[in-house]
């Protein structure tokens, strides 16, 4: 038998997918943020000055709405175990969030 019992593959899948579907929204959210700022040349530049501002918890947590999206897909097909895991990405990404707030 492999490391990983069947039970947690699900679980694990969701979690990743929950990571990367949150960069995917922050990268998505710096491209909107963007386009409508008129002082700024790129996504990097609004994630540099979302840093340097102190703002980038505000871009991470618009982010999580791919979260939303990916949590409910799994929960309407039934596929609880990845849908915990994306649930368990969105509370590490909130808590990394909180954590960078203090």
């Amino acid at each position: 038998m492999n490391g990983l019992s069947m039970d947690k593959k699900p679980f694990i899948t969701g979690l990743i997918i929950g990571l990367i579907s949150n960069t995917f929204g922050v990268l998505i959210v710096g491209i909107l943020a963007a386009k409508i700022s008129e002082r700024s040349q790129g996504v990097l530049e609004i994630l540099e000055l979302a840093v340097l501002e102190n703002f980038i918890g505000k871009l991470i947590s618009l982010g999580a709405i791919l979260n939303l999206i990916c949590f409910f897909y799994f929960i309407r097909k039934q596929q609880d175990r990845h849908a915990g895991g994306v649930l368990v990405a969105t509370i590490l990404i909130a808590v990394g969030t909180f954590i960078t707030k203090l």
